[in-house]
């Protein structure tokens, strides 16, 4: 079975983003790999993702037996659907995501917050409250940053980053994660020498999750 990989770009920089050299290098060694696998590249900051407003809002709230979707809900929730469509599709999902103000940046946390629906990534009942429906998919990470690190004195930042987005994969259901970091790179003392380290380890990534 061809295996599906979505990369899932939250930089801006291009070519200059940290995080996207360190996925590029993870994909470049998983097709090696896996030749017939197949990777969709969503570039957050060049996609149109449409505003998460009331008709959106509403439709999402009918699947907690509030209000009934009526026609301009029913068609704000399918556009919602073809978005999420193009994730749940996905076998592997490789996210480039930099620090951002202690944080992920926020077209990423925008397309979160429009895939993050009942039914379609989560489910939910009384009982066991919320429950991820993305079962057996897999997920890898790179994350980067310019000061704060794992471990830093809390005058270099706090981390709102890979906190919140592991947390998330896990509320969707993602359980099996690969983490790359490269962690700073600008405070570091052999930049190039860490950046290389960053990108060994994203290579051998590779041979664990595809």
């Amino acid at each position: 079975m061809t295996k599906k990989i979505l990369h899932i770009v939250a930089s801006p920089r291009g070519e200059a983003s940290q995080s996207t050299k360190l996925a590029n290098a993870y994909l470049d060694a998983a097709t090696q790999a896996d030749p017939s696998a197949m990777v969709d590249t969503l570039e957050l900051w060049h996609e149109d993702l449409p505003e998460f407003d009331g008709d959106k809002a509403a439709a999402k709230m009918t699947f907690f037996g509030v209000g009934e979707m009526q026609s301009a809900e029913r068609t704000a929730w399918d556009h919602v659907v073809e978005i999420t469509t193009r994730f749940t599709d996905a076998d592997v999902y490789v996210f480039s995501v930099p620090m951002w103000n202690g944080g992920i940046p926020y077209k990423l946390k925008h397309y979160i917050d429009i895939i993050t629906q009942p039914g379609l990534l989560f489910g939910f009942d009384t009982q066991d409250g919320y429950f991820g429906l993305l079962e057996g998919k897999k997920a890898i990470v790179f994350y980067t940053s310019g000061v704060w690190s794992p471990g830093a004195d809390a005058k270099y930042g706090s981390d709102f980053h890979s906190e919140y987005l592991g947390w998330w994969l896990d509320f969707v259901g993602i359980k099996d994660v690969g983490i790359g970091r490269f962690q700073p790179s600008l405070l570091t003392g052999d930049p190039e020498g860490d950046q290389k380290a960053a990108i060994e380890n994203a290579i051998a990534l590779s041979s664990e999750l595809v």
